[in-house]
């Protein structure tokens, strides 16, 4: 417990290194948008196919199935909750898709992948993509789907499809496909040569602090002078710390899946707001200002929950 806590330190104070440097303007506008192509692109896909063929065989595989529906539940009856929440509370109508995407899915790569990675070791990393996997999903369908209606009905359009081509693009993230091809090869049998991982691993290895310098900078552009603890804030704060544990901590007690499994999938449950929603809001001509608010104020907190994400997934699995 103490080195995991002595790990979190360690994740605050790389984060606060890209905090100095971009205050210390040491990065330009377009530096977040570029560590964010690097790691979606290239260090992620080739940590996960590296990591997945460095350890895992199709029996390994097969056995964590059975995990995958648990992540897509407890989101899915997260956005459920979310709906009566924003019926309840009032949500405006503009806001309700944001609202409801900012309360269910969480950041799953740029915080979540490097936090599990410390507290639980290398051996967290599947079931990380387990999750990663619903959440990618129902993030690029129901997600922006809802946020696309926020950007029609602020603009007095009619509301768009579900389903799309372009939603389709968008779920075969490089992450995911890294993940697929990973997949396929250890079902199929095939080892990848030794120099071909060790240069999957040596990209894969910028994963982690790449990523809590991203967050760092991110931290850095936070405008305080716009942050009011408005009721909408405080329920996504709600939604993301405390009601999306609490739905996964219940789903989770109901099965029998590996410990490891359960303490990943809820601190998975417990991180920030995705960082790529202000952007998507804005694509969509919504609230892009308070999407973007949540997500700076859900991140800061994020970091500070961590050691009460360690404290909680060692106690509620008991």
């Amino acid at each position: 417990m103490l080195n995991a806590f002595g790990s979190v330190i360690s994740v605050i104070m790389v984060i606060a290194i890209g905090f100095v440097l971009a205050r210390r303007a040491w990065f330009d506008a377009s530096a977040g948008s570029v560590i964010s192509k690097i790691v979606i692109s290239i260090s992620l896909p080739a940590y996960m196919i590296s990591n997945m063929m460095g350890g895992y065989d199709r029996t390994k595989l097969v056995s964590m199935l059975p995990g995958l529906p648990l992540p897509f539940l407890a989101m899915g009856a997260g956005f459920l909750t979310a709906t009566v929440v924003a019926r309840v509370f009032n949500i405006p109508k503009g806001k309700r898709g944001t609202f409801s995407s900012m309360f269910s899915l969480s950041n799953t790569i740029f915080i979540g992948l490097p936090v599990n990675i410390i507290l639980f070791g290398e051996a967290s990393l599947p079931f990380v993509l387990l999750y990663y996997v619903a959440n990618t999903i129902l993030f690029w369908t129901i997600s922006v789907y809802g946020i696309a209606r926020d950007g029609a009905f602020m603009a007095g359009k009619p509301a768009p499809a579900l389903v799309s081509i372009d939603g389709v693009k968008r779920i075969l993230s490089p992450p995911l496909l890294g993940l697929v091809v990973a997949v396929t090869l250890i079902l199929l049998g095939i080892r990848l040569p030794r120099v071909a991982l060790d240069f999957f691993k040596t990209l894969g290895a910028m994963t982690t602090p790449l990523s809590m310098i991203f967050i760092g900078i991110v931290i850095s552009r936070v405008e305080w002078k716009k942050i009011r603890l408005e009721r909408d804030l405080l329920l996504v704060i709600a939604g993301r710390f405390l009601v999306a544990p609490l739905i996964l901590v219940f789903m989770a007690r109901l099965t029998d899946l590996p410990l490891l499994m359960k303490q990943v999938f809820l601190v998975q449950s417990m991180m920030p707001v995705m960082t790529q929603t202000p952007i998507l809001v804005a694509a969509y001509g919504a609230d892009a200002e308070y999407a973007g608010i949540a997500t700076s104020l859900s991140t800061l907190l994020g970091l500070a929950i961590i050691p009460l994400a360690l404290f909680l997934a060692t106690v509620c699995f008991q």
